[in-house]
């Protein structure tokens, strides 16, 4: 489902996800002062359906205040089914590590806002936490995930919607 001016009703349905993310330096000063005008990548996550999971690692992870300032993100939002597929459900999220969490949520952000033909023509794109994710069309990291649908707008970034969870 590739969006390049998406309704409202897709975009909250398409990914809402986009709490699977986090920020280099994460923390309220991270974010940059406050959001812009429109849904942030928190709201959207938030309103759409099928990234519970993804909303409660954010909110575990203390993330939310990060990822809904002006500062300029990509997401790589995981739904439902892989975080489930990984282990982690909304029942047991609270139960990861803080440390391995964070650092999971992290490694699916990459800074600036990058839409689907700059992300899947990159060989390897650089994430908050310090690694790279590599590229290779709509693969990730050699099949640990794929691009299921793309250019999902948030007034602080772009989101894309994967069927995986990466690991760093």
């Amino acid at each position: 489902m590739k969006m390049n001016s998406p309704s409202r009703r897709d975009v909250l349905k398409g990914i809402g996800g986009a709490g699977a993310l986090a920020l280099g330096g994460v923390g309220a000063a991270s974010a940059r002062g406050p959001p812009s005008k429109g849904n942030t990548i928190v709201d959207v996550a938030v309103a759409a359906d099928g990234f519970d999971v993804l909303v409660a690692a954010v909110k575990e992870a203390g993330l939310v205040d990060a990822l809904s300032g002006n500062r300029q993100l990509t997401v790589f939002a995981p739904t439902d089914e892989a975080f489930n597929a990984a282990g982690i459900t909304v029942d047991n999220v609270d139960e990861v590590d803080d440390e391995f969490l964070l650092n999971v949520l992290t490694y699916h952000v990459v800074p600036g806002r990058r839409d689907a033909e700059s992300i899947t023509g990159s060989s390897k794109v650089p994430t908050l936490n310090g690694a790279l994710v590599n590229v290779d069309g709509t693969d990730l990291n050699g099949d640990q995930a794929d691009i299921v649908a793309t250019n999902i707008e948030a007034s602080n970034g772009i989101v894309h919607v994967i069927d995986g969870v990466l690991l760093p």
